[in-house]
């Protein structure tokens, strides 16, 4: 009787926890927590905030109750990078001192900062150390409207 029943409360607790959030697709950038509405990707500890700009958030991918210092503790590399103040430019943010770039790039992927609409190449000062962005082919962030950092296309 005790096994049916530690049987039938372990189903439960994966059915909840399965309903609290959704699997990542396979073709989103590493480090993946959310959607957003307008096809973006969000790779953020919390949900509060995320998408902002971008139309809200379709799908969500973390758990709900992950604390941001235990979602960062549970992955091998971080969500994304420290947070860094802004410039005098609007929607402009400079990387944080010695920040890592997010995880997920690489040869042939530019980082679109989502809140410039500027996309970096990699190598470069801003590629995938910017608060908010994702990243993309060049064709991809082209299309998307974005426009190369200083006019300076990767190519």
């Amino acid at each position: 009787m005790k096994a049916l029943l530690f049987s039938a409360t372990m189903a439960l607790a994966l059915l909840t926890s399965a309903a609290s959030f959704a699997q990542v697709p396979a073709g989103a950038p590493a480090g993946s927590t959310g959607l957003c509405k307008d096809g973006t990707y969000y790779s953020g500890a919390t949900k509060s905030g995320a998408c902002s700009g971008h139309k809200g958030v379709k799908d969500w991918y973390a758990t709900k109750t992950a604390t941001p210092a235990a979602a960062t503790a549970a992955t091998a590399a971080p969500a994304a990078p420290a947070a860094a103040p802004a410039t005098a430019s609007k929607g402009m943010s400079s990387p944080a001192k010695g920040a890592a770039p997010a995880a997920g790039g690489g040869p042939g992927l530019v980082w679109a900062n989502t809140s410039s609409k500027v996309y970096h190449c990699q190598n470069t000062k801003y590629y995938g150390t910017t608060k908010a962005g994702a990243y993309m082919s060049e064709a991809d962030a082209k299309a998307k409207g974005y426009h190369a950092d200083h006019g300076k296309a990767c190519g």
